[in-house]
């Protein structure tokens, strides 16, 4: 497949990205006050209040900025969801494709060609009107590799952008694709003439076409947005203002929670969903977000996959789940869990199986296996490390534990200084169909880069398959070339999924009627206002 940018544009983007699709605290940033009004003692800008005024408690930081091009921050990405639209969105609750700037989904008008047709009267927050210009600029700034965006990866097979009419966009493909409707909705379509007039001021204070208006944002305190009044198209605010404030503590989230302070949560410690469940309505969704196991492929144990399917079957995941987790994910047995649309059972799937596990080591030549595991310090997977420690102990596997913040943990990963690694991921922000999902970690930057996949023969096999199944107009050979993607993988495992985990939240149901929770990371208040 060709590329749209080379690995040193493709390694400073992912440098600049480590865990924002990991729902942990990513890299740090220089985000700290971007202006707006001055705040009254509570916190708001004083121009939303009561009904008016929806409250919410977000697990993150703001670790980056919020041009939507390069944003790695699980907030800030959070929030572009309403600040932002593109021609093409997904339903925040059920990851579909809805046209949002765009009147329809994307026309095709020949295998290659597309157009998308513009929304009479759209306007960005500055009041300014949006134009097919800014579609093909949005466009064009990502597909620049000299700007090293996070979302050029997953339109690879976009050639030109061209405007038909003020109102019209056309776009050429290298080769058909048939998942171009829904896969466009990663773009976020932006002013071109403020972006070009101040870049660094427009990533710090946004400014799109979406049903709130940005006002300001404070680092670990909180995000201030407001209705923006022009909006017209099918998802407009419902509250006047919201604040989310940033609270990354566990307990200080719950207890604004329990206090009314907010009127939601996400990222609901396990241990405490229960206990919620008397104040406030709280539920666990399922999502594609994972826990993964990833090894050192240059390692010569960790190249013989032996060793690699020993420490899956190795390890007591009902256990963990249990325990760590308080039921709250479900073990993998395949790429996607079960309830994904795509999904396919793996041919290869991993029980607990002590047994097993020292057979395939004895198969090996490996005796008496000790390494360093890294893991992230983000609290729900510290509460798994000591068990996944414990799981290949009972099969006299030594491995000690090397718990850090996610952006030390990847410095390590990239110099290659790693034997293996446990980390949370979770791509699905971007888009939820297989093709995206499996590329994310088995095509380009992490097998090459990351755990040194990229001189196998099974690398090779991964890549042409994908490739095969993007160009495949029907979507029975796509499915099957996925599936053969995930037995393949199943059985090599570099790089695999441990479980899918679920992510809860609470709200108060009588102040936020509609409030759905997400299969992501975030809060959505589209469509939802304050009772």
């Amino acid at each position: 497949m060709p590329e749209l940018r080379s690995a040193g544009v493709e390694r400073r983007t992912f440098l600049r990205y480590t865990s924002a699709v990991g729902a942990a605290a990513a890299i740090t940033a220089g985000l700290s006050a971007c202006g707006g009004p001055s705040s009254t003692a509570n916190g708001s800008t004083g121009k939303g209040s009561g009904s008016d005024l929806i409250e919410a408690g977000l697990s993150y930081p703001l670790s980056t900025g919020f041009d939507p091009m390069i944003t790695s921050g699980a907030t800030p990405y959070a929030a572009n969801m309403h600040i932002f639209e593109g021609l093409v969105d997904l339903d925040p609750a059920t990851l579909v494709a809805r046209p949002a700037l765009a009147t329809e989904m994307p026309k095709k008008i020949n295998a290659t060609t597309y157009r998308a047709t513009l929304r009479k009267g759209a306007t960005f927050h500055d009041g300014s009107a949006v134009t097919a210009d800014d579609v093909v600029f949005s466009f064009e700034r990502i597909l620049d590799e000299k700007n090293a965006s996070l979302m050029a990866q997953f339109v690879p097979f976009i050639d030109t952008v061209k405007a038909v009419d003020a109102g019209t966009v056309e776009f050429k493909l290298k080769y058909p694709f048939a998942l171009f409707p829904s896969r466009i909705a990663v773009a976020r379509i932006v002013p071109k003439k403020i972006v070009e007039a101040d870049v660094k001021g427009f990533d710090a204070k946004p400014v799109g076409s979406g049903p709130y208006k940005f006002v300001s944002a404070t680092r670990e305190d909180k995000i201030v947005f407001e209705k923006y009044d022009k909006y017209n198209g099918s998802h407009p605010a419902k509250a006047k203002q919201m604040i989310w404030r940033l609270i990354s503590d566990q307990s200080a989230r719950v207890s604004a929670m329990q206090s009314g302070r907010v009127q939601a949560i996400e990222d609901v410690p396990y241990i405490d969903v229960k206990g919620l469940s008397g104040s406030a309505k709280t539920e666990s969704v399922q999502s594609f977000g994972l826990l993964f196991l990833m090894f050192n492929t240059a390692d010569k144990r960790f190249a013989d996959k032996r060793v690699r399917q020993a420490l899956h079957y190795a390890l007591d995941t009902e256990k963990i789940i249990k325990t760590a987790m308080v039921g709250n994910a479900t073990a993998a047995t395949g790429y996607v869990p079960a309830t994904h649309p795509d999904y396919q059972k793996a041919a290869t799937v991993y029980t607990h199986d002590v047994a097993k596990a020292k057979q395939l080591l004895a198969e090996a030549g490996i005796k008496n296996l000790k390494f360093t595991v890294l893991t992230v310090d983000t609290g729900w997977v510290k509460d798994i490390a000591p068990l996944i420690k414990e799981s290949w102990a009972a099969a006299g596997i030594e491995a000690t534990l090397g718990i850090a913040q996610s952006a030390a943990q990847y410095a390590k990963v990239d110099k290659g200084d790693f034997e293996v690694l446990v980390a949370p991921g979770d791509p699905s922000v971007f888009g939820n169909d297989v093709d995206l999902l499996l590329r994310w970690f088995y095509y380009g930057f992490w097998p090459e880069n990351r755990y040194g996949w990229s001189g196998t023969a099974e690398y090779k096999k991964v890549k042409q398959l994908l490739d095969k199944a993007a160009q495949a107009a029907d979507e029975a050979d796509r499915k099957q070339l996925w599936g053969q993607i995930t037995d393949l993988l199943s059985d090599e495992v570099p790089l695999y999924p441990i479980l899918h985990r679920k992510l809860p939240t609470a709200w108060n149901e009588k102040a936020l009627p509609g409030f759905k929770p997400l299969p992501t990371t975030g809060l959505s208040f589209l469509d939802v206002g304050p009772a």
